[in-house]
């Protein structure tokens, strides 16, 4: 698929992160999902900053990741896996990983090959440490039992920074389809990331993505990928699975074969932490199971993304029903950040102001609707409950209704709770 027609099928697919209803919110856990395979399209093809800018986060738009994009080459999604560390701009950050060149494209091209079984490498694409978008090597693989998309990419991260957090972390399976995701700690300290999952994080395709990720004491990062077909979107599936066993990509990502390519990276050094610190007090999901007890609906399931976004499974007999709680701290710096969301909202005596919604859902399961409610406390937190007549927002519908009422999920969203947790 041309690099255009690529880039316009990211921005639509995640482009509702940036609408007025604050879909931002509502989609957060699928985007992180989208993300994951974002990021690992970024490192395996250079590309525009704007599309991962559109995938992760206002915050990374705001903050300079709209760095000038570089033509030429497949590009997939974004140019870089990582986002800027606050305060940083793209450009310079790129500039800060580039090595001398000691190892090539046609160097890294041969260790894969090494790396990989017999068979055949074709459409191979690949770049050296003098990049400045990082060393990668992407093309088609073909052991003769049919052709495979299969690429890795070398990086150096603060181990125990946020990145790496981020890219060894499991998604969450409320908001993302996939078969088996593990992290775990190796002899030497290093961690290893190991999915199997799929191409889109709701399934819609049957192209399975299986994905490798070490992170080294030391911050050696490889991240390798592997689909069963010939390109990651477009193509039919030429094969049942990924070539290579998950332990044969386990013994890629691991090989010391990557260490001289990844030892003429600078090192990345500390990740800053955040202006503003952590909150720690309980997640999301807690809140909200809290609120929701004297409903007596039993939960089913729950799952979190972290602190301010948690999901409940509520069924009550009737069938089952995803309920959502987003919250989204104000910057001190911009108290204003929410305010021309809510214009026409209802204001409450407290001074909360009040949005409701009922519409389609948007996530292709069939019969589903998607109630919502926003609230913007006085403060400049922003609240978003939702509640879906499903399991998931791209399972198809289970009952006619979501479990609970809109009026209800007005109390969730207005509750004076969030003034002992967010502050008045």
């Amino acid at each position: 698929m041309p690099f255009e027609d690529e880039l316009g099928d990211a921005l639509r697919r995640t482009g509702d992160g940036f609408t007025s209803e604050g879909r931002d919110l509502v989609d957060a856990g699928e985007r992180r999902g989208r993300r994951m395979v974002a990021r690992r399209r970024a490192a395996m093809a250079g590309g525009s900053a704007l599309a991962l800018a559109l995938i992760g986060t206002a915050g990374a738009y705001a903050s300079g990741l709209l760095g000038p994009a570089r033509d030429g080459g497949r590009a997939n999604v974004a140019a870089s896996p990582e986002l800027p560390a606050p305060g940083g701009s793209a450009p310079a950050q790129r500039r800060s990983r580039v090595g001398t060149g000691a190892v090539s494209a046609e160097q890294l091209t041969g260790v894969l090959k090494q790396l990989l079984p017999q068979g055949t490498l074709s459409n191979t694409e690949a770049r050296g440490t003098e990049d400045e978008l990082g060393p990668m090597v992407t093309a088609v693989f073909d052991d003769g039992e049919g052709q495979s998309r299969i690429g890795f990419s070398l990086h150096r991260v603060d181990p125990q920074g946020a990145r790496a957090e981020d890219m060894l972390k499991c998604p969450s399976r409320t908001t993302t389809k996939f078969d088996s995701c593990t992290s775990e700690k190796l002899a030497d300290g290093s961690r290893l990331h190991l999915y199997k999952g799929y191409v889109f994080p709701d399934k819609r395709a049957d192209v399975k993505s299986w994905r490798a990720i070490v992170v080294t004491p030391q911050g050696f990062m490889v991240d390798a990928h592997e689909e069963n077909a010939a390109e990651e979107k477009g193509a039919p599936v030429t094969r049942p699975a990924p070539p290579l066993t998950i332990a044969q990509l386990q013994a890629l990502v691991t090989s010391p074969l990557w260490h001289p390519a990844l030892n003429d990276l600078p090192a990345a050094g500390q990740e800053e932490q955040p202006g503003a610190a952590a909150r720690s007090g309980a997640k999301a999901v807690d809140i909200l199971e809290e609120l929701l007890r004297t409903d007596g609906i039993p939960v089913v399931s729950r799952d979190d993304d972290g602190p301010d976004l948690g999901y409940l499974v509520l069924d009550e007999g009737k069938g089952k029903s995803l309920v959502s709680l987003q919250i989204q701290t104000v910057d001190p710096k911009h108290p204003e950040t929410w305010a021309d969301l809510f214009t026409a909202a209802e204001t409450l005596p407290d001074g909360t102001k009040v949005l409701t919604r009922q519409q389609d859902g948007e996530k292709g399961g069939a019969g589903v609707v998607w109630w919502s409610v926003e609230a913007l406390r006085p403060n400049g937190t922003r609240l978003i409950v939702n509640a879906f007549n499903a399991e998931t927002q791209s399972s198809d519908a289970t009952r006619t209704a979501p479990v609970l009422p809109l009026q209800r999920l007005k109390e969730l969203a207005s509750s004076p709770k969030w003034g002992s947790e967010y502050g008045q």
